[in-house]
C-alpha cells in the first residue's frame, strides 16, 4: 500500500530482459515493495545507490514503458503518516496527456483515459498519475483534468509532461469497491 506521495525521482540505469535497475536513494531491501511510476514492484537486488526489480510480461502489457526518470515511493509501514490517498500500485490503465497549460504558478493537465477507468473518476475525487496522488479538478467524456501545484511539478516527473505522452493511471480503490457492492454490479 502506498500514499501517492513521491519520495524521489530516480533515474533508470537499465531495463534489459525484464530486469529494471533504478538509481535512487530510496531505502529498501530485498523483498520490499516500491512503487515505480505507480507500479508496485518487488526489490530483488540493490545497494546504496540502486534498486533492481524483475518486471514480468503481465506488468509490461498493462503499463506505459519506463522513461529515463521514474517516480519512486516505498511502501507504507505501520505507523507511517497517511497523506495523499490509498494507492495500491495496481495500474488500471494507460492514459495519454491531452494538454499541459500553465495555471498561476502551477499547471492544469488534461489526461485522456480509457472509458473503463474514467467511470471511477469524480470531480474532487482521487486519481494516481504515474504514482502521484492527485485530485480530479474537472471531467469530460474523454478524460479528466488535474491541477498541479509547484511542489508537484518540481518533485515528480509530472513537471516534464508533454501532450501525447502516456501515463500510468490508478483509480481510487474505494470507487471500485462501491461499484462491486452495488446491486447488479459487474463481476
Amino acid at each position: 500500500m502506498f500514499t501517492g506521495l513521491v519520495q524521489e525521482v530516480g533515474r533508470v540505469a537499465s531495463f534489459v530482459e525484464g530486469r529494471l535497475i533504478v538509481e535512487t536513494q530510496v531505502e529498501a531491501k530485498v523483498g520490499d515493495s516500491v512503487a515505480v511510476d505507480g507500479v508496485c514492484l518487488t526489490v530483488v537486488d540493490g545497494d546504496r545507490r540502486t534498486l533492481a526489480f524483475d518486471v514480468v510480461p503481465e506488468t509490461v502489457s498493462r503499463t506505459k514503458p519506463f522513461g529515463a526518470t521514474v517516480n519512486l515511493e516505498a511502501a507504507l509501514k505501520a505507523g507511517d503518516a497517511l497523506g495523499g490517498h490509498y494507492v495500491q500500485g495496481h495500474v488500471d490503465g494507460v492514459g495519454r496527456v491531452r494538454s499541459v497549460e500553465p495555471e498561476g504558478d502551477g499547471a492544469r493537465v488534461w489526461v485522456d483515459a480509457p472509458a473503463e477507468l474514467l467511470r471511477y473518476c469524480v470531480e474532487k475525487g482521487s486519481i494516481a498519475v504515474d504514482g502521484v496522488s492527485l485530485t480530479v479538478a474537472d471531467l469530460d467524456v474523454e478524460g479528466f483534468a488535474v491541477a498541479l501545484v509547484p511542489h508537484t511539478l518540481a518533485a515528480t516527473t509530472l513537471g516534464g509532461m508533454k501532450a501525447g505522452e502516456p501515463v500510468n493511471l490508478e483509480a481510487d480503490v474505494l470507487a471500485k469497491y462501491v461499484e462491486r457492492l452495488l446491486p447488479g454490479a459487474r463481476s
